[in-house]
């Protein structure tokens, strides 16, 4: 029989017991909680990411292109593959002409290149029976396509030509298309200069670039080198850059780091991206989150990618060359803080950059031009008049 001096030890020491139980079930939800924010940060982080670096093709149609070879395009099976004729591969804004079927094998299709643009393997484009979009038709501009040579392989350009000596090459944006770059071509036509539209790494109809991955401008710089080397050797005496979105950025780093930037007169750029950091930030903090995440996913972007996101900054590290330039910015534009490109003009003078700040209230992201064409195309002319003389 256990005495009662007994019976309150044991219920003190179980009394005792229950504290670190107690204690031990609030780790374990703490460790719980801490985990699942931790994941969380982490996946946030990595959408975060992705927005910035993943390679997205808007609009990839109903075949893809598995190899090329010669004059021959081997397609995905599919009946609009199989179809006896002439047919377009579109995609992009770029297009090839295909004649008839070659071969036919189970899961694919080769058929022969008669004209346009040579896509890479990878390629998703839609099969038409009817001539594509292309300056053409959208201006009434004659144009030819031809071929840039890149460091990655092949990638086609747009070429509308004129008389002068000066050429406008233009720069489309992140998983943007050189389309896009059209809404300065009447200008550039009528003040004589010959006009480019290129692709670089990672567009559809160019090559990959190794990781699968976009570099926010700090590798892509080196297609439009080549496409800066390619108008040289056609006849180019100087160039102007022409960047919306993140085509102004390869255009800056074009100008940091390439021997030919001293070829370049001027610069525009349309709704650019000056300072990732802070664009991420932004963007994390619109959509009700801490500025944290922002700085997270440019941290993981590093890491994907091997780039250095605070070299891109064109406030502390600006380019080498520094060409006027004339800077459009979308007053409410909803990828891109409209206050960034404020400080970018007003940080010029100091910097010996001469930047002309033209600021488009009500624009959205790279719409100044849709928003007033006519304001735009005035502007873009006044500041190119200049530069579009024959170089001597």
């Amino acid at each position: 029989m256990v005495s009662e001096p007994e019976l309150r030890e044991t219920g003190r020491t179980t009394e005792a017991a229950r504290p670190p139980r107690r204690r031990r079930r609030s780790v374990a939800t703490m460790v719980a909680v801490l985990v699942a924010l931790a994941a969380a940060t982490a996946y946030g982080g990595w959408y975060g990411s992705d927005q910035g670096i993943k390679v997205v093709h808007w609009g990839t149609g109903d075949t893809t292109v598995l190899a090329v070879a010669g004059d021959v395009v081997t397609l995905t099976d599919s009946p609009q593959a199989r179809r006896r004729g002439t047919y377009w591969l579109e995609w992009s804004g770029a297009h090839t002409m295909l004649g008839d079927v070659v071969t036919e094998a189970p899961g694919k299709v080769e058929r022969a290149i008669l004209g346009g643009s040579v896509p890479s393997a990878g390629t998703s484009g839609d099969l038409t029976a009817v001539p594509p979009g292309d300056p053409k038709v959208t201006f009434g501009l004659d144009f030819s396509e031809f071929t840039i040579a890149t460091e990655l392989g092949p990638a086609p350009a747009w070429y509308v030509p004129a008389k002068g000596s000066t050429w406008f090459i233009a720069v489309h944006g992140q998983n943007g298309r050189r389309k896009a770059e059209l809404k300065a071509l009447p200008v550039v036509h009528r003040l004589g200069m010959p006009f480019m539209a290129i692709t670089y790494r990672n567009d559809e109809g160019a090559p990959a670039s190794p990781d699968g991955l976009i570099h926010l401008g700090d590798s892509e710089w080196r297609d439009l080198e080549a496409a800066v080397r390619a108008a040289r050797d056609r006849g180019a005496r100087r160039v102007v850059l022409y960047g919306t979105s993140m085509g102004g950025v390869i255009a800056a780093r074009f100008l940091d780091r390439s021997p030919l930037a001293d070829l370049v007169s001027a610069l525009v750029m349309d709704s650019s991206e000056s300072d990732w950091e802070r664009v991420a930030e932004w963007n994390a903090e619109r959509l009700h989150m801490p500025a944290v995440f922002g700085r997270l996913a440019n941290r993981i972007s590093e890491w994907r990618t091997g780039i250095d996101v605070d070299r891109l900054n064109m406030i502390t590290h600006p380019p080498a060359a520094r060409p006027p330039t004339l800077l459009f910015a979308a007053g409410a534009d909803t990828q891109v803080p409209v206050q960034e490109l404020r400080d970018l003009a007003a940080a010029g003078k100091r910097l010996n950059w001469p930047i002309r700040y033209e600021e488009f209230p009500g624009a959205d992201h790279t719409e100044p031009w849709n928003t007033d064409r006519a304001r735009y195309e005035s502007l873009l002319a006044a500041f190119l008049t200049p530069f579009a003389a024959p170089a001597r």
